[in-house]
């Protein structure tokens, strides 16, 4: 099952307890508390969420996650790029501007003083299409699996839980892969069946 149509990188938010501790206290490893040591603040339009980023890279044609990453949730979309050469990447706008070793499918954005053409805005759309189906996988995750907050206390733990939470999305990808032939339309018709 190799990647043939490309590959689209996201990430989401992983939140976490943040326990009783003030603000300007230490957390980390000399933190004494056992409530969550290693989550970090970060704002995205005017919610702020408490935890970690679980960072993936899934493919287009069979919808299987590829590769994942666990980070604090201020490190930036941008800073983690799972592209290897020859593939297409297909990215939000948060990835504007990053270093991609494939071919560079990342939405444009406004920037000061300059705003998009229309043809930019097509090729924006374009993108939105081929991205907007592979949100599904945290859709599962987090609905299905229930794994949108995390309750361990360390970024090692976070990431060996998200590990396997995307193993069981993977499972549970092949088996709907199996019901219905892969193509990369075959999202519209999927059904969630999860009984045994």
């Amino acid at each position: 099952m190799k990647v043939n149509e490309g590959v689209v990188q996201d990430a989401t938010f992983i939140t976490a307890d943040l326990g009783h501790k003030k603000v300007d206290e230490p957390r980390g490893p000399r933190a004494k508390t056992r409530r969550n040591k290693d989550g970090t603040w970060t704002k995205k339009g005017r919610k702020s969420s408490y935890g970690y980023k679980l960072h993936t890279k899934t493919d287009i044609e069979y919808g299987l996650i590829r590769n994942l990453e666990t980070t604090t949730a201020f490190v930036h979309d941008s800073q983690v790029d799972f592209s290897q050469e020859g593939e297409v990447v297909y990215r939000d706008r948060g990835y504007f501007g990053a270093p991609c070793k494939g071919h560079n499918a990342t939405m444009n954005r406004n920037v000061r003083g300059r705003k998009l053409n229309i043809r930019e805005k097509l090729r924006n759309k374009r993108i939105t299409r081929k991205r907007a189906p592979w949100e599904r996988p945290y859709a599962v995750i987090k609905k299905i699996f229930h794994s949108g907050h995390t309750l361990v206390t360390t970024t090692l733990r976070t990431h060996t839980k998200n590990i396997f939470t995307c193993l069981a999305y993977n499972l549970l990808q092949l088996h709907t892969l199996t019901k219905t032939p892969p193509t990369t339309k075959f999202w519209r018709g999927l059904k969630l069946d999860i009984t045994p």
